[in-house]
């Protein structure tokens, strides 16, 4: 008991010397330890920090590139500095878990491989010394779409076994690579909703040579409807000509504005002959509008060297197709099937058509592979 009374007194006398001298007691803030305590949250946390707030992506977004980036706030102890690690759920659209990584910063480049078109739910909590804050809360978004068509826009991989296009005559998906027009009456194609007077056209193509069956051979082309292709007043072709020409594996073009029966509408591109190789890839882009278009051919990528590359005048009268056809190959017109779809077998993937350059396309996976060779494809 005069214990007690002691520590008492000599607790006032101490607060009343304090007093005296015009100062008063900091208390000791807690070390960065105390951040962690025995006591459990609402939720199970054991640490005293808030929840990270998410950025993106959220509100059930879809993504329009293949790469997906977790992104949220940094958050600060409640009682003490120190720097938290932050642990993240990735779930499917079964909540099972696919990525759980846990990072010392804000984002995180997700490694795993997702199902294109699907929904994923994911949240974060910050960690530290094996204690942990609560749990963001969660949130949703969609990845990229395997193929669409919307408005004046073409968007198909043609590397998951199936596409948005119609197939017309003989084709079949190669595992790993895309879709192969068979022979020269096949070709793949699409309806656009909404015409597109000036814009892109940019495919993959593999398989097709100057050794290839064919005369005037079409790489792709459009139109207006699908009428006879060959009198059509909005007729483009892209061509590589074949071993029935007398220059094989020369390479053009021809784009007509309106008027089939009035040379003024009609624009050729340069008739160059080339060496190609059936074993490699190839990229062909053209462009057209605001009075021009070009046509660049390139070897093995979107970015390989050029083999080709014309830019022609195409007049004042826009390319404005009504309904707006396209063709992967081409239909067969007047001059019979030696001058529609390459002869060899072409193999196509990566198709874009719309009035921007080129979005990003996902690269083979393992998932794409066991989805080719799965059931479900077209």
């Amino acid at each position: 008991m005069k214990q007690s009374k002691w520590l008492v007194i000599s607790g006032a006398a101490i607060l009343a010397t304090a007093i005296a001298c015009g100062t008063t007691p900091t208390p000791t803030s807690p070390a960065p330890s105390a951040a962690a305590s025995g006591a459990v949250g609402a939720s199970g946390e054991t640490l005293k920090i808030g929840a990270p707030a998410l950025t993106s992506p959220t509100g059930n977004i879809q993504l329009t590139t293949s790469t997906v980036v977790l992104t949220y706030g940094a958050v600060a102890g409640t009682y003490a500095t120190f720097t938290p690690s932050y642990q993240i759920e990735l779930r499917d659209p079964n909540g099972t878990l696919v990525a759980n990584p846990t990072v010392t910063t804000t984002s995180y480049t997700v490694t795993a491989s997702l199902t294109l078109d699907t929904a994923y739910t994911w949240r974060v909590r910050a960690t530290y010394q094996g204690a942990f804050g609560p749990w963001s809360t969660t949130a949703t978004f969609r990845t990229q779409v395997d193929a669409y068509i919307a408005g004046n826009r073409i968007y198909d991989p043609l590397t998951l076994g199936r596409t948005v296009g119609t197939r017309n005559g003989a084709t079949s998906f190669v595992p790993g690579e895309g879709l192969k027009l068979e022979d020269q009456t096949s070709n793949l194609q699409y309806s656009l909703p909404t015409t597109l007077e000036v814009g892109e056209m940019s495919v993959m193509i593999k398989g097709a040579d100057e050794g290839s069956p064919g005369d005037k051979s079409k790489v792709f082309a459009m139109q207006e409807g699908t009428g006879p292709y060959t009198d059509n007043d909005y007729r483009m072709s892209v061509e590589l000509r074949g071993r029935s020409y007398p220059k094989p594996g020369a390479v053009t073009c021809r784009i007509i504005t309106g008027d089939a029966t009035d040379e003024g509408r009609i624009s050729d591109c340069p008739r160059i002959q080339l060496n190609f190789s059936s074993a490699r890839w190839y990229f062909w882009k053209f462009t057209w509008g605001n009075g021009e278009a070009r046509l660049v051919v390139r070897e093995d990528s979107e970015t390989g060297d050029d083999i080709y590359d014309a830019t022609i005048d195409i007049g004042t009268h826009a390319y404005r197709p009504v309904p707006h056809t396209v063709y992967l190959g081409a239909p067969v017109g007047r001059a019979g099937p030696s001058d529609a779809t390459i002869g060899g077998g072409p193999i196509y993937k990566n198709l874009w058509v719309g009035p921007t350059a080129r979005p990003a396309f996902p690269a083979i996976t393992a998932l794409a592979d066991a989805l080719l060779r799965g059931p479900g494809g077209n």
